[in-house]
């Protein structure tokens, strides 16, 4: 699981529209209309992602991610989540946001799994958002429904599809770049 803001931008002037052998013009200047925030959680195995809009990256925000994510896999008994560390992913979130026999539920379901310190590249939902960002928001959008209205166009064709994450980050290759995470094995 992972987020990312995107910017809700508009523009100032109509853009020209593509004629033969002339391509579509756009003026520089725009006009800003905030941020929203994409949450991104994903299977990478299985080809399924959940992308989520909201308007701010809270505690609260966060937590009904995780509530999504337990829905979508309520038949699983513990749910692994890697993510980073940021200050809104913590049990204590939940209970901000939820009642404490829920906030519990919710804890108790999930087992986190933090990636180290400046070493996110190895949440594989970084790679999905940035995939989302190439296929689908790689354009001046200048509100948050139609951005919603975009990525669950895209999560559900990518979802359709199955399409995984070819992720080839072997474990031979974690244990020379994170050393210093890794036990050494004397044989």
């Amino acid at each position: 699981m992972d987020e990312s803001p995107k910017q809700l931008i508009g523009e100032t002037k109509t853009p020209i529209d593509m004629s033969p052998g002339q391509i579509a013009k756009y003026d520089y200047e725009y006009v800003r209309f905030g941020v929203c925030n994409i949450f991104m959680a994903c299977e990478p195995l299985a080809g399924k992602r959940l992308v989520k809009i909201t308007e701010k990256k809270s505690k609260v925000d966060w937590s009904y991610i995780i509530e999504d994510i337990a829905e979508l896999y309520n038949d699983a008994e513990k749910i692994i989540l890697v993510m980073d560390n940021l200050n809104t992913h913590t049990p204590g979130s939940l209970y901000e946001a939820f009642k404490p026999a829920k906030a519990k539920y919710l804890c108790d379901r999930f087992d986190f799994v933090f990636t180290p310190k400046h070493e996110s590249w190895l949440n594989i939902a970084e790679i999905e958002l940035n995939v989302l960002t190439g296929q689908c928001l790689s354009r001046r959008i200048d509100n948050i429904e139609d951005v919603r209205k975009e990525t669950a166009a895209w999560q559900e064709y990518r979802n359709k599809h199955k399409s995984v994450v070819n992720w080839q980050f072997s474990t031979d290759d974690a244990r020379i770049k994170l050393l210093r995470l890794y036990p050494s094995i004397d044989a």
